[in-house]
């Protein structure tokens, strides 16, 4: 019976979730399995991965067979690269403890990367927040810049002129000849 690592979908349409599983390779895809080793999650930004590396190494040392996507996965967490360095303990190549400092040090790098990762993505959004938003206020200034500069240029309009004082005797002037003249043409239309 030849076993694989693989993943078995899960989760609804357009959303999918997977959980890593130990199966028969004649077992349908989300049918019958051995064992339940772990999730993936692809739809968060970096893929969460969560696995028993343990059990994996145990399946991985028995002769199970990964498929691509969790071999990538099983690489990615250090699972294989820590069977690499037990065939060399098997060997006599290294001791144990060679292997394990050398496992450690590796997972250790690998963690603080992916932290790396997360809090880049984390700040880039954050980053990105702030200037939509800084942009979103410069269009707002402008905008209540261009309305005060329109009610300004109305109530300009509506006001009423600079009063000039010659320009006013002169009107007022003409204003009372009209007057009088109009009152004298109405007396001569009643006689």
């Amino acid at each position: 019976m030849a076993v694989k690592i693989r993943l078995a979908r899960r989760g609804r349409k357009k959303a999918a979730m997977f959980d890593i599983v130990i199966a028969d390779s004649r077992a349908p895809r989300d049918g019958r399995f051995i064992e339940k080793i772990g999730t993936y999650n692809p739809q968060t930004n970096p893929a969460t991965i969560n696995f028993d590396g343990d059990k994996a190494f145990d399946w991985i040392m028995k002769g199970a067979q990964p498929t691509d996507t969790v071999r990538a996965m099983l690489s990615y967490r250090g699972v294989l690269y820590r069977k690499h360095l037990q065939l060399g303990v098997i060997k006599g190549a290294i001791s144990q403890e060679t292997a394990d400092e050398r496992y450690t040090a590796w997972k250790d790098d690998k963690d603080a990367k992916i932290e790396g990762k997360r809090t880049s993505l984390g700040t880039a959004k954050d980053e990105a927040r702030q200037q939509r938003l800084a942009a979103e206020t410069k269009v707002k200034d402008a905008r209540s810049e261009a309305q005060r500069a329109k009610l300004a240029a109305i109530e300009a309009a509506n006001a009423p002129a600079p009063v000039n004082e010659e320009a006013t005797s002169e009107a007022e002037g003409e204003t009372t000849e009209a007057a009088a003249s109009t009152e004298e043409t109405t007396e001569a239309a009643a006689e």
